[in-house]
């Protein structure tokens, strides 16, 4: 962890940026291949991973599931199992990472042996599991959270047998877990999606089976057929930059009217916070797009518009900040699973804005937001890493100083997010 991280409080001033910052690789990437390399058969290397507690938690999930992982700075060489799950040698701690959860807890119901994880507070009591433990029971699976009440500590004991599952689809997550799972399960399965979501991020997982050259079929996310017994291949991969990241800087640039390039950036990934970028445009920012960089230009100002963020879930946040900078009315719908990530998102960007001074409306499954001066104010992050990158992008618009607590978590996905900030001379400091 960065050793500016390590402080509980930041002092943030209205700023005006300049420069070039690159975003980190992608956490949902960076997930994907440690898991689906210690899945495969022979030995894969994966290249500028994302060094991140989230990251250290998949690896030591994968360790303790029989994969032999050797870890540099920049790269990951991976032996993988060849799909055959054995006993865990301790208690998989999933850390505060829900996407580790809901992953191993699938592919971990493949061997015959319960395993069990865990994770921190969060996971403990903020992150539903139900739906998945649910849905690996109609696999003939042992799956229970140890206190009943559908969080984990879980316990699951396979094997995964396949055939008809119905699931809630309203997460993305659990959908993932049991495409990776079939994938490898003994026998074929049918998944029933009932109100498929975060369709891009099912997307993505798709695009890995796909490089395996895993045989399904995919009914418009509604249902998907996935033939049994298949293999997962060694790889040699690269990650790409984090949209879900970029959408950070790129909005301090916006509201603050400054010019700014991000780099690291692929857009011919899969991520589905790229769809950032088109709805900030349609509000009115100026942005130039290159092959791997997107520059921003001073505009006229920005336009309030609705906004349908269930494909780009996690950058609920910062586009509620994008609300407050925009002429008129910004409508943010189809995010009621925003309440279930590290916090209720809904619920504590709607507080936290509020100490700022914004005019905002908290709803079932979304928010409105009016146009407001935002005034310097002492605000908490709750220990979600996107509402505290949020908050310091929200202070760097606003007159007079924003202190923000809890910031450590924002390690999570942008290790070094307050030193690049700073080297776009934001006035940002420590307490």
């Amino acid at each position: 962890m960065s050793s500016v991280l390590s402080e509980t409080f930041f002092s943030v001033r209205k700023s005006v940026l300049q420069g070039v910052i690159k975003v980190p690789p992608s956490k949902s990437q960076t997930l994907r291949a440690i898991l689906f390399a210690s899945l495969a058969k022979g030995v894969s290397t994966i290249h500028h991973y994302l060094v991140s507690p989230d990251t250290l938690a998949m690896i030591q999930a994968c360790r303790l599931l029989g994969a032999k992982i050797d870890q540099t700075a920049t790269s990951l060489s991976i032996e993988g199992i060849d799909g055959a799950i054995g006993p865990a040698d301790d208690v998989i701690n999933a850390g505060n990472s829900g996407l580790v959860l809901r992953l191993i807890a699938a592919v971990g119901s493949l061997g015959d042996f319960p395993i069990v994880i865990t994770g921190d507070q969060s996971i403990r009591h903020q992150r539903p599991m139900r739906t998945l433990l649910q849905a690996l029971q109609q696999a003939n699976v042992c799956a229970i959270s140890t206190k009943n009440d559908g969080f984990a500590p879980v316990i699951v004991k396979g094997p995964f047998q396949g055939g008809n599952i119905i699931v809630d689809g309203s997460d993305s997550q659990p959908v993932s877990a049991l495409l990776i799972a079939a994938s490898l399960a003994r026998s074929p399965t049918t998944l029933y999606v009932q109100d498929p979501g975060e369709k891009p991020w099912v997307a993505l997982t798709l695009k890995w089976l796909d490089r395996f050259n895993i045989t399904y079929k995919n009914d418009n996310f509604t249902m998907f057929e996935i033939l049994g017994s298949q293999k997962f291949n060694a790889f040699d991969y690269t990650v790409p930059g984090d949209f879900s990241s970029a959408a950070f800087p790129l909005v301090a640039a916006i509201i603050t009217n400054s010019e700014i390039t991000i780099a690291n950036l692929d857009f011919g990934d899969h991520q589905g916070d790229k769809k950032v970028i088109d709805i900030l445009q349609k509000m009115g920012a100026q942005v130039t797009l290159s092959e791997q960089s997107v520059k921003t230009r001073k505009s006229s100002g920005l336009e309030g518009i609705e906004i349908d963020v269930n494909d780009c879930i996690d950058a609920l946040p910062i586009l509620a900040v994008v609300g407050c900078f925009a002429k008129g009315k910004t409508i943010i719908k189809n995010a009621q699973v925003a309440r279930q990530k590290e916090c209720d998102r809904i619920a504590n960007i709607t507080k936290e804005l509020r100490k700022l001074g914004a005019c905002i409306e908290e709803h079932k499954d979304g928010l409105t937001i009016y146009q407001s001066p935002l005034r310097g104010g002492k605000v908490d992050s709750c220990h979600d890493h996107r509402l505290g990158m949020a908050l310091v992008v929200a202070g760097l618009g606003s007159e007079g100083e924003t202190t923000i607590s809890s910031v450590a978590s924002i390690s999570k996905t942008f290790p070094h997010f307050f030193s690049a900030f700073r080297k776009l001379e934001a006035n940002i400091s420590k307490v």
